[in-house]
């Protein structure tokens, strides 16, 4: 099979916003069946700012059920509500990866403080907006980094152009 050379103009990204999520304490339900340790952490709330979207994580709307796999990666899967400025509710569903070195890993799972460049937390966000203003959110991909902190996480989203 013979391919074309990649294209000139290679999707670019564009800044969309930032978002700072607080969870509720984590709980780690075991290990499944299939292999990896099932987790769960609430939604409390948080704020959305950027140039594209302002508003807020409406509280206690969803939450995160990551899956712990024992190569120290940490598989994302989230679902929650975004309250827009003018009103709009927003579902934000939420996949992705966190993985470090395994020093970096057992600090992040005491909580201890850890610096952003030392592992890798990547999102693959799907927003669902009703028709209206915010309905481009529909019409796009985003793709997201996350940094954790312990109280909180911080995410910042770029729309695909």
């Amino acid at each position: 099979m013979r391919f074309e050379p990649p294209p000139r103009d290679p999707p670019g990204l564009d800044f969309a916003f930032a978002m700072r999520l607080q969870f509720s304490p984590r709980v780690k339900m075991g290990r499944m069946p299939n292999g990896f340790v099932r987790g769960y952490t609430g939604v409390v709330g948080g704020e959305v700012v950027g140039p594209m979207l302002n508003g807020e994580v409406v509280p206690h709307s969803g939450g995160d059920w990551p899956a712990y796999w024992d190569n120290g990666t940490v598989e994302f899967t989230a679902q929650y509500m975004l309250r827009a400025e003018d009103g709009t509710p927003i579902l934000l569903k939420n996949r992705g990866f966190r993985h470090a070195p395994a020093e970096v890993c057992a600090r992040m799972e005491r909580l201890d403080p850890v610096e952003p460049e030392e592992y890798y937390m990547r999102l693959a966000p799907f927003f669902e907006a009703p028709v209206g203003p915010h309905d481009w959110m529909n019409q796009h991909v985003f793709v997201g980094s996350a940094q954790r902190r312990t109280d909180h996480s911080i995410f910042h989203f770029w729309i695909v152009r």
